[in-house]
């Protein structure tokens, strides 16, 4: 069976493929439309697999509220460029609705039941493409909001107040955009664990011996660096970004005697696009040096 140009773009265009695997297609499958595109989803398959050993450092965090239920995903690709493609944020939104709707269990679950659309974007985009991880929080309240960029989401987990009270809506947006900015890493002083602050006090002994501080005064100003640490690493002490003159818990407490209401923060969440991932680092005048030495 012979095909035309028309079929070579009507291939391209059902499956996103390259016009010379669209031709290759065809021509194997004597020009079988459906028989070429299980061709190239073969084919994708395949070429898939080989890109997994990539580093997918780029990408994008999608953000998704649905009542009372908040997703947070990262999907990763290999380049800036790919990620600011509508395939591409399409896609992660489209996986983020998926976790709203279908709840799955944990990230191989969803990995396991996205793995042929994972396999289809990556024949048509050409990079690796990872869901990587994401969050699902459901609240007996209110959930809050912020993404910045694609490369930043935030949830936070809001009891006790009315989703279409506006000074709560302005709450939430205001503390999910200083959980973006301010990076604190406990809800309360009371959830710092033991583990964390030995790690730091290990810190703070290892910079003040470096700044030569006399030893008889490090365990002293270690001692005041850690009752100062609720302050620096806990949401509900941290000054708030908007308004250093006030606290995150004491904005609350403020909100909460506008609306007539006891609000309470139960928790938050925060994904940073990338974070952990280690880049591969390229030397252009290495890489030129070798082209040119002919190594």
């Amino acid at each position: 069976m012979s095909f035309s140009a028309s079929d070579v773009k009507k291939l391209r265009e059902s499956t996103g493929a390259g016009m010379m695997a669209c031709k290759k297609a065809l021509t194997e499958t004597s020009g079988d439309m459906e028989a070429a595109i299980d061709f190239l989803r073969t084919k994708g398959l395949a070429a898939a697999q080989k890109k997994q050993s990539r580093v997918a450092a780029e990408g994008a965090v999608a953000t998704m509220v649905e009542g009372n239920t908040g997703v947070l995903v990262e999907v990763n690709c290999e380049t800036d460029f790919v990620s600011k493609g509508d395939n591409f944020k399409g896609f992660a939104n489209e996986i983020a609705n998926y976790i709203l709707k279908e709840r799955p269990s944990d990230i191989a679950a969803l990995k396991a039941s996205k793995e042929t659309e994972v396999n289809e974007l990556t024949l048509k985009i050409g990079e690796k493409i990872d869901i990587r991880r994401f969050v699902l929080t459901t609240s007996n309240g209110v959930i809050g909001s912020y993404n910045h960029g694609g490369r930043i989401g935030v949830l936070v987990n809001l009891e006790g107040g009315d989703a279409s009270n506006d000074k709560v809506q302005e709450l939430l947006k205001d503390v999910a955009m200083h959980v973006a900015a301010a990076s604190p890493k406990f809800l309360a002083g009371s959830d710092i664990d033991e583990d964390f602050k030995k790690k730091e006090s290990e810190i703070y002994v290892a910079q003040l011996k470096e700044e030569g501080k006399p030893e008889k005064m490090i365990e002293k100003i270690v001692e005041g660096k850690l009752k100062k640490l609720a302050s620096e690493v806990c949401l509900l002490e941290q000054k708030f970004v908007k308004d250093p003159d006030t606290t995150i818990g004491k904005l609350i407490e403020s909100v909460s005697k506008e609306v007539g209401s006891d609000l309470k923060l139960v928790g938050f969440d925060k994904l940073i696009l990338g974070e952990g991932i280690e880049k591969k680092e390229d030397n252009l005048a290495e890489e030129v040096a070798k082209l040119t030495s002919g190594n």
